[in-house]
Order: structure tokens, then C-alpha cells, then sequence
């Protein structure tokens, strides 16, 4: 079994000792434990999984970056567990996801400085606002309705259904409109995660950033579906940097 690369190897490290300091400052539980410690080593194989993928032996500037993110997420998904099983310190859950979450537009500009725009970058990228959005539905949908939960899980299924309909893995045009909509349900989420706003206001808020997802999501299914013979011929060719964006990878869908 080939060695692991020491880039996710030290991230693993970073994480367990994230968790050490929330656990020694506002508490951790076992379960949050658990799910952070899980987090972590499922971040490292599949990190260095992706690495091996691309041919890369190490991290870019920007990756750097989005690993951060990736680590800051680990302690958002400890606390989000840990809540489950007993009270967790709201405002340092909060703070964390608002680091995690302006940390997102930074990656972006530290690869277009340095010139190390990747399509190992966009992915990993991406893959951490999915999850940070997974998190923090499931920390919501006790106290909104399990309908929140939809907002974290239509990019999964979305992945699931491309198994199914090859052609939704067709490449999409740059759309500055997913990147909007990205960003809205990470603020929503986060404004719901710390409970400070009015219950309906709340409510409101979260039923429209699950439209303008479903919105985005149904738009970029029926332009599949329409060019399905083009974009089945396109998919295996990179998709073009969104404006203001890292370089995507061969579905600009799975940025949004």
C-alpha cells in the first residue's frame, strides 16, 4: 500500500488538534469526538486519493487555503453531532462556519495571484461548501423541519442521479448566478445556526435560498437535458474558470 502524501497526513494532525482545543475550551463530547476524529481521517485518505488522481505530490497555495476551510468544517461537524447528544457552544459553532465560510472567497483569489488555478483546487473546493452546507442543514432541521435538510442534500442527489442519466455530467457554461446562490445558503444557514433572528424570518429565509437552489439545480438540469447529445461530447473536456472563480472541473454543475 502506497504511503500517504505528508500534505493530508499534517492536515489529520491540524484536525486532531482543533478538536483538542474546542474540546479543552467549550467541550466535546464522545460522539463529537468521534465525528470529528472520523472527519478527519476520511479528509486525509480521500484528500490524498484525489492527489494521487491528479498527479500532484503536494498542496498549492490556494489548496492550502481550502484545507483550512476543510479542517474548520471537521469542527463545525463535531459540534453539529455533538449537539445531539448535549448543549454545545452556539456562538463558537457560529464563528467557526463565518471564518469557514469568508475563508471561501479567499481561496479563489490566492490561486488566481499565484497562478495555480487547478481543476484539484476547484474540486477541493467544492467539495468542502457541500459538505459545510450538509453540516449545517442537518444542524437546522431539528428546530426548522426536515425539509431544510433538501438544501444540503440536492448536490448529493444530484451526484446520485448522474450514475443514472450519464448526461447530467455534461459540461455547463460559467454562470456567475451559482455562485450567488452558493453564497446565500451559507450566510442563511449560518444566520439559522445561531438562532438570534425571528422564527418566521428565519423560516422565510431558508425556504427561499431552497428555491433559488432548486431554481439553479432545475435551469442547469433542463439546459443538460435540451444539449444532451452536445454536452455528452463535452464532457470529458475541463470547464472554463468562472468569472471571478477557480478553474472547474468538467461540470461547472457541481460548483453550485
Amino acid at each position: 500500500m502506497p504511503s500517504l502524501r505528508p500534505g493530508p497526513v499534517i492536515g489529520l494532525i491540524v484536525q486532531f488538534a482543533l478538536l483538542v482545543v474546542l474540546a479543552s475550551t467549550t467541550g466535546l463530547g464522545s460522539v463529537g469526538w468521534l465525528a470529528g476524529i472520523g472527519y478527519g481521517i476520511a479528509l486525509c485518505l480521500l484528500v490524498d486519493r484525489a492527489l494521487r488522481t491528479a498527479r500532484r505530490n503536494g498542496f498549492g497555495p490556494a489548496d492550502r487555503v481550502t484545507l483550512s476551510r476543510a479542517l474548520l468544517v471537521g469542527c463545525v461537524t463535531a459540534l453539529v453531532v455533538d449537539s445531539f447528544a448535549r448543549e454545545i457552544a452556539v456562538p463558537v459553532l457560529v464563528g467557526v462556519t463565518v471564518v469557514a465560510l469568508v475563508l471561501d472567497a479567499v481561496d479563489g483569489r490566492v490561486a488566481r495571484g499565484t497562478g495555480t488555478d487547478s481543476a484539484f483546487g476547484a474540486r477541493f473546493d467544492m467539495e468542502v461548501d457541500a459538505f459545510l452546507i450538509l453540516v449545517l442543514s442537518v444542524y437546522a432541521a431539528p428546530r426548522f423541519g426536515l425539509w431544510v435538510l433538501a438544501i444540503g442534500a440536492m448536490r448529493y442527489v444530484y451526484v446520485v442521479a448522474t450514475w443514472v442519466l450519464p448526461w447530467l455530467n455534461g459540461r455547463l457554461f460559467p454562470r456567475y448566478w451559482r455562485k450567488v446562490v452558493a453564497a446565500v445558503q451559507g450566510i442563511v444557514l449560518c444566520a439559522a445556526s445561531a438562532d438570534l433572528l425571528p422564527r418566521s424570518l428565519v423560516v422565510i429565509a431558508l425556504g427561499a435560498a431552497l428555491a433559488l437552489l432548486t431554481e439553479s439545480f432545475g435551469r442547469d438540469v433542463v439546459y443538460l437535458f435540451r444539449h444532451r447529445a452536445t454536452t455528452r461530447a463535452l464532457a470529458p473536456v475541463a470547464a472554463a474558470p468562472e468569472a471571478g472563480g477557480r478553474v472547474g472541473d468538467q461540470s461547472e454543475r457541481v460548483r453550485a
